[in-house]
């Protein structure tokens, strides 16, 4: 606008010399009239083709000036042009990256340029943008190209559209034909050459562009269309995959190979005549025989389910809903693939030989760092697809005689000594009558001995003498959230509680009295790969460390000489606590090394009776652990693996 007013001034005092050169020639020549002289002097502004010339270019340099800022208006930031993600798409990761699930339309496998063969890439150029590397985002000479190549041929044979311009599309504009729209793409395409460089635009689009049967990015259609990664393809592998995005369906090598062969050789001559290619490459090229290996989109597998349901619930606690529902996030987990799938084998091992002879359907099986909370395991059931109910986190079960540690926790933390006798004898408390599994009695006994052999009555009895209140108070500052009532059956696990608090409360006997609030994500990315939420669960003393390390002395004899011998492992120490409720209807083990806590559950759904014992709970845990802790401290153990 400022040359054009520039402009405008320096025609103006021409117009006005040129007007008194124009008064001087006309009064020096005797054929003009000083009447017609004087006509002329006085002709209006508005009469002079200058002024509406003038007018015109002003009116349309104003009017693109106002239509490019009106487009600006609805394009997105500028820190908004370094998506690397499509919108409305999901990805969740394990810790070691591995992608667990997506959603929408997302990229399975996102990867480096230099990880995508040079070829490939001077495939898409040929094919999509042949002065990719020359234009700034819209290319005229290669609209112009494309509009004379589609009237010669009589067919749509090449779009006008830039590498870029797709990019653009691909990240932020509807798949609507409008003006409106492709002129939003084409000043999108140079604000995003203004920001990224050609090698970030083009390592984007080729993980991003869609490439039919559900292929999202050429990694995907390698393994879809060829079940190869990208470095084994041929030559002709590569024209076929960059032949298609101009129309997916029609020029797919599965459903329509001839269509296929014929694109694949267009853009082989394309790539001949550009120099990416030689002549014999070309005709090499074109000879191969098009032979498809057909693989499902690696991005329909789901691995951990119940762990990826547990965290879509947990997303909303940490983001809003604005920002959750536009999508485009990447979700960072704290899960370990390879425990996770030993857990499952183990937990399908024992719902196979165990669950079919001692009448046992379901099972459950969660793992937690105690020292931070990261969830790394977690099994929710049998059949993920049959039943979705989370046996972990939703069903609510009685504990049974697992919720014994708290009891005798808040003994030791009162002043109570592990050798203080009680006697197991008959025992009737406001009515309340509790029995021992026995049916029988074992006379004086101390707390150490009546915990590793799980009385029933002088669990009770310790409970009457602590308290309610400083009992339900040390199970909640360790982790259970469940509704804990002053009932004495409390003593013994009445009230219902998840695995996953359960898990978690029993970890705080291995960090020496401090507790982590149990979490499966560990950072939330947006679009632009920018963390938008991290972490940050700080330990909380739930108990002085003495008294943890007393308790886990008493659990540590539980596993040694007590009811959960099936959970020892050969080269280390383990404390945990087995749990059976009334009918064996609950079969519960929680048990715990310095670096890792792990609960199991056996039962029905049905609250069915099984003809099991906890036994086999720890026998599951033991399956789990033996192989997990190998991967924790390796080889010999060291003093830190080993020692509780």
């Amino acid at each position: 606008m400022v040359k054009f007013t520039s402009w405008l001034k320096e025609r103006t005092i021409r117009s006005r010399n040129t007007q008194d050169t124009s008064e001087s020639i006309s009064n020096k020549s005797p054929q003009k009239s000083e009447k017609e002289g004087l006509t002329h002097q006085k002709k209006p502004l508005y009469r002079r083709y200058g002024f509406w010339a003038s007018l015109a270019i002003s009116g349309g340099v104003a009017a693109v000036g106002y239509g490019v800022w009106s487009i600006d208006r609805t394009l997105p930031d500028k820190t908004e042009l370094n998506a690397v993600v499509r919108e409305q798409t999901l990805t969740i990761k394990a810790a070691d990256g591995t992608i667990l699930q997506q959603q929408g339309e997302a990229t399975r496998e996102q990867l480096k340029l230099d990880e995508i063969p040079d070829k490939l890439q001077k495939a898409f150029i040929a094919s999509e943008d042949r002065r990719f590397y020359h234009h700034h985002g819209v290319d005229t000479q290669g609209i112009i190209r494309a509009v004379l190549n589609n009237v010669r041929s009589q067919n749509v044979v090449e779009g006008g559209s830039t590498i870029t311009q797709q990019l653009a599309r691909i990240l932020f504009l509807k798949q609507e034909r409008t003006m409106w729209r492709k002129l939003k793409e084409a000043r999108l395409a140079q604000k995003m050459e203004q920001r990224l460089s050609k090698n970030e635009i083009l390592e984007r689009y080729l993980n991003l562009v869609y490439l039919g049967s559900g292929a999202y990015g050429v990694a995907d259609a390698a393994q879809v269309y060829f079940s190869k990664s990208v470095k084994d393809l041929t030559l002709g592998e590569m024209a076929t995959i960059a032949g298609l995005p101009p129309a997916p369906n029609r020029f797919s090598p599965q459903t329509n190979p001839e269509a296929a062969k014929q694109r694949r050789n267009l853009v082989l001559q394309r790539m001949f005549e550009d120099g990416y290619i030689t002549a014999a490459e070309k005709q090499a090229a074109m000879a191969e025989q098009l032979t498809t290996k057909p693989s499902p989109p690696k991005r329909w597998q789901v691995e951990a389910p119940y762990f990826i349901s547990y965290i879509q619930q947990e997303l909303p606690k940490y983001i809003s809903p604005q920002v959750l529902n536009a999508g485009g996030l990447t979700v960072e987990t704290t899960l370990n693939p390879t425990w996770q799938k030993t857990a499952e084998k183990a937990v399908d091992k024992t719902l196979r030989y165990q669950g079919r002879w001692e009448n046992f359907k379901q099972a459950a099986l969660v793992a937690i760092d105690p020292r931070n909370g990261e969830i790394k395991v977690m099994v929710g059931g049998k059949d993920f697809d049959k039943n979705k109910f989370n046996r972990v986190t939703q069903a609510q079960r009685q504990p049974g005689s697992t919720f014994k540690g708290f009891v005798y926790a808040a003994a030791i933390a009162a002043g109570k000594n592990p050798y203080s006798n009680y006697v197991d004898g008959p025992l009737i408390v406001d009515g309340y009558e509790p029995k021992n599994f026995s049916k029988k009695f074992h006379g004086s006994m101390n707390m150490i001995d009546a915990l590793t052999k799980s009385i029933n009555i002088i669990a009770v009895k310790v409970l009457i003498d602590v308290g309610f209140e400083p009992t339900i108070k040390l199970a909640r500052d360790m982790g259970i959230k469940s509704e804990l009532k002053p009932f004495y059956s409390l003593a013994l696990g009445s009230n219902e509680v998840n695995l996953l608090e359960l898990t978690s409360a029993y970890g705080s006997f291995a960090t020496q009295g401090l507790h982590v609030e149990p979490h499966g994500i560990s950072r939330i990315l947006n679009r632009q790969g920018k963390v938008i939420w991290s972490a940050d669960f700080r330990p909380k003393r739930a108990l002085d460390a003495e008294t943890a390390a007393i308790v886990t002395w008493m659990l540590r004899n539980v596993v040694n000489a007590g009811t959960g011998t099936a959970a020892q492992l050969s080269d280390r120490p383990v404390a945990g606590k087995t749990g059976t409720t009334d009918d064996a209807r609950d079969l519960w083990f929680i048990g715990y090394i310095p670096q890792l806590v792990a609960g199991v559950w056996l039962g029905n759904d049905d609250n069915s009776k099984t003809w099991g014992s906890s036994s086999t709970a720890a026998y599951t845990w033991h399956e789990f652990m033996e192989k997990a802790v190998k991967e924790t401290c390796p080889k010999t153990p060291k003093p830190a693996c080993s020692k509780l």
